[in-house]
C-alpha cells in the first residue's frame, strides 16, 4: 500500500492558496498548527491522520479505524464481489470505504478479520518480518498423532512454489483438533499442511491474530 506520509510545506501547497515557499513565513508567524501545536519546520511529517490547521481553518482531521470481525462461513475476505457477500457487506461504519482487509480467510473458513484505514499499521502487522503468529485452530476428519508435531515444527515442502514452511507450532487439543501456530501465510496454507498426512480438513473452526491471543 503507497505511504501517505508528506512534508508539512508539500502539504500545505497542497490544500491551501500557499506555495511550498510561503510556508517557513507561516510557521515565522504561528499560523500552523500540527496536532495542536505550533508547527516547527517545514520538514514535519503529514500523515493520514495528522491533524492540521492553517489561520484557525482545519486542513486536515482523519481519524484512524480498526474492526475486529468475526467472519463467519460462506463470506468473501475482500471489499467487492459480484457473487457473494464481503465482509464489508457486514459491517455498517461511515467509513467503511475507507476500509481495506489485513490478511484473508477462506471462503469457508469462520474466524478473526482485522479492517482498517490505516496502511502503516495494517504493514507493520503483515510484514514477513514482523512474525506475528496467526493461530489457528482446526477439526479433521481423521485422528491425530504426534508426527503431525514433528513434521509442522520441520516444514513441509510445497512442490509447487519449491518452498519449505518455516516451522509451525501445532498442539492436539483432542484427537480429531488441534491449534496451529504460523508465522507466514501461503496460499491455502493450513489446509495444505494438513493434507501433506491425506487428510481432509472439512472445518476451521476459529482463526485469531497471535497479537490478540
Amino acid at each position: 500500500m503507497k505511504s501517505t506520509t508528506n512534508r508539512l510545506d508539500r502539504f500545505i501547497s497542497q490544500n491551501s492558496t500557499f506555495s511550498i515557499s510561503d510556508t517557513r513565513l507561516l510557521i515565522a508567524q504561528k499560523r500552523i498548527l500540527v496536532d495542536g501545536h505550533v508547527a516547527h519546520s517545514n520538514q514535519q511529517k503529514v500523515t493520514k491522520f495528522t491533524y492540521v490547521e492553517l489561520d484557525g481553518n482545519c486542513l486536515q482531521d482523519n481519524n484512524p479505524v480498526y474492526i475486529v470481525l468475526n467472519k463467519p462461513k460462506g463470506v468473501v475476505s475482500a471489499t467487492k464481489d459480484i457473487k457473494h457477500s464481503t465482509v464489508l457487506d457486514l459491517i455498517q461504519h461511515s467509513q467503511k470505504n475507507e476500509l481495506h482487509i489485513v490478511g484473508r480467510l477462506d471462503f469457508n473458513t469462520t474466524g478473526l478479520v482485522l479492517l482498517t484505514n490505516d496502511g502503516a499499521w495494517s504493514r507493520k502487522i503483515s510484514l514477513p518480518e514482523t512474525k506475528l503468529a496467526k493461530v489457528y485452530e482446526v477439526t479433521l476428519s481423521k485422528p491425530l498423532s504426534d508426527e503431525y508435531i514433528t513434521v509442522f515444527r520441520e516444514g513441509i515442502y510445497f512442490g509447487y512454489e519449491d518452498i519449505t514452511t518455516k516451522p509451525a507450532c501445532l498442539e492436539i487439543l483432542s484427537e480429531y483438533t488441534a491449534r496451529l501456530s504460523l508465522v507466514e501465510g501461503k496460499y491455502h496454507q493450513v489446509k495444505r499442511m494438513f493434507g501433506f498426512f491425506k487428510t481432509k480438513c472439512w472445518n476451521f473452526i476459529e482463526f485469531l491474530w497471535g497479537i490478540f491471543a
